[in-house]
């Protein structure tokens, strides 16, 4: 009978806890940080009430039922705890359209989720670009696994025939694989939550969505060490993959769930790989609730990645002109992408320092960072610095600088110079290099200068940005890039 009470019990607090949802989903363009704060207590509840020793079934009927708003069953609680787990694989029996056995775990997995448009094609192109855009050397470390996710079989059946005709060598070298997650393992589709006042198939569509995505990052959990996710109508620039690779080494010892190399929907998002089967879950949990680009906001925060990480310039670029859903036009592009080599710099590990007045929280590493950040400062006088101690001397082939922004076009470094330094020396508060070579003036408020390894005759300790003249104006050091030889 004590059982039976406190069963009732939990489950009365569930319900509530579930009408609060109900409340918060409602007010989330007013406050993303309530929904979230909710959903974060929402999970723990649940692990704090539910029974550890629950293994998730593989009974599709179950998934059905537990995947409806309808949420009134004690069966519905067991599910909802090996979710919030988000960490075993979700039991889904795929369906190999075209692949051969992958013979080894390579560094990238791109995931593509396709479905039949109305209007227009773009996946052939898209898988063209990638491999297209990429070096002998970087196919070697790729895998594409191309899922597609409508339920029509004759579409499927034509789009396969085109892509083992076009793509068939990088089939046999099993860098390219094609599935298809069955219909049966999808929940429920129909009578959904029309939340944000979404017509009905409109909520039908990104719902499936979501669940095509889930299902695809599932199956890719263990193809790689990193997974980056495009739409299926993406255009690559060149060498992407070296690019990330350095973004990937830059970022050693920081801590991220997601980097962002576009600004455009589920375009250009990246993963460790061993995050996947949370994220899967937690989009099949959600499904119903909001797009997929929403949801991610909400996971990338729930791991405690508080800001995006975002890269410039973007390395992929939207190309197609009509959704996917319902053909609408859609014409939408990313102003920072550059499809030729996008070289990033080396920017090896460094202390920075600047006696200039740092304004709030802009301060001097976020000139030095990969990431689309800046320091910003109030306006400095004669003789102020801004250096960069490298942790070991370096040989330079590049130097470039670059200050201001589009939107503030005067807080740029009106006179100074830039020095590279060597012998350091300890200092009780820092290190710092106690003689200097100039280098050159700056002009229009940017320095670049090419082959620098061969016109100092030194291995480069210490870089100085030297205030010659005192400005009125703050100044933004938008970025500092360094290429080593």
């Amino acid at each position: 009978m004590n059982n039976i009470k406190d069963r009732m019990f939990k489950f009365c607090q569930m319900k509530h806890i579930f009408e609060i949802l109900d409340k918060m989903r409602c007010l989330r363009k007013r406050s993303t940080v309530s929904f979230l704060g909710v959903l974060v207590i929402f999970l723990l509840f649940m692990n704090l009430y539910i029974e550890d020793s629950y293994v998730l079934e593989g009974d599709k009927q179950l998934i059905r039922e537990t995947s409806t708003h309808q949420l009134n069953s004690e069966r519905y609680v067991h599910t909802f705890k090996d979710l919030s787990n988000f960490s075993g694989a979700i039991n889904v029996t795929y369906r190999y359209l075209a692949a051969t056995p992958l013979q080894r775990k390579r560094f990238l997995t791109i995931g593509l989720s396709s479905v039949k448009r109305k209007k227009g094609n773009y996946l052939l192109e898209t898988i063209k670009s990638i491999f297209e855009q990429s070096s002998y050397e970087e196919l070697k470390e790729i895998s594409v696994v191309v899922h597609l996710a409508d339920f029509n079989s004759s579409w499927r059946d034509v789009m396969v025939q085109d892509i083992t005709q076009k793509f068939a060598h990088h089939i046999i070298a099993g860098r390219l694989i094609v599935i298809h997650a069955p219909e049966e393992y999808y929940p429920i589709l129909d009578g959904l939550k029309r939340n944000y006042n979404d017509p009905e198939d409109r909520v039908r569509f990104r719902s499936k969505q979501n669940v095509d995505y889930a299902f695809l990052l599932n199956f890719c959990a263990n193809t790689s060490d990193y997974y980056v996710m495009l739409e299926d109508d993406v255009r690559c620039s060149k060498n992407f993959l070296t690019a990330i690779k350095k973004v990937i080494t830059s970022l050693e010892g920081t801590y991220w769930v997601t980097l962002e190399f576009s600004k455009l929907g589920y375009i250009g998002k990246l993963y460790h790989s061993h995050d996947l089967p949370r994220l899967a879950h937690f989009l099949l949990m959600f499904y119903q609730e909001m797009p997929c680009d929403w949801l991610l906001t909400h996971f990338r925060g729930l791991l405690a990645q508080k800001n995006v990480i975002r890269f410039k310039p973007s390395l992929f670029q939207h190309m197609g002109y009509y959704s996917s859903y319902k053909g609408t036009e859609n014409k939408l592009k990313d102003d920072d992408f550059e499809e030729e080599s996008f070289d990033i710099p080396d920017n090896p590990p460094a202390n920075l320092y600047t006696n200039m007045n740092v304004f709030e929280n802009y301060e001097a590493s976020k000139a030095y960072s990969s990431v689309d950040e800046y320091f910003w400062g109030k306006p400095p006088s004669t003789g102020d610095v801004f250096v960069i101690i490298f942790e070991n001397p370096i040989l330079i082939k590049k130097i470039k600088v670059s200050t201001g922004t589009e939107d503030r076009q005067n807080d740029i470094l009106h006179h100074g110079a830039l020095d590279v330094g060597d012998n350091v020396v300890d200092l009780k508060q820092s290190r710092q290099c106690v003689t200097y070579l100039r280098l050159g003036e700056f002009k229009n408020g940017n320095f670049e200068m090419s082959e620098v390894n061969q016109k100092i005759p030194f291995d480069i300790h210490c870089i100085r940005i030297y205030v010659t003249k005192t400005q009125k104006e703050w100044l933004i050091i938008r970025s500092i890039s360094i290429w080593t030889s």
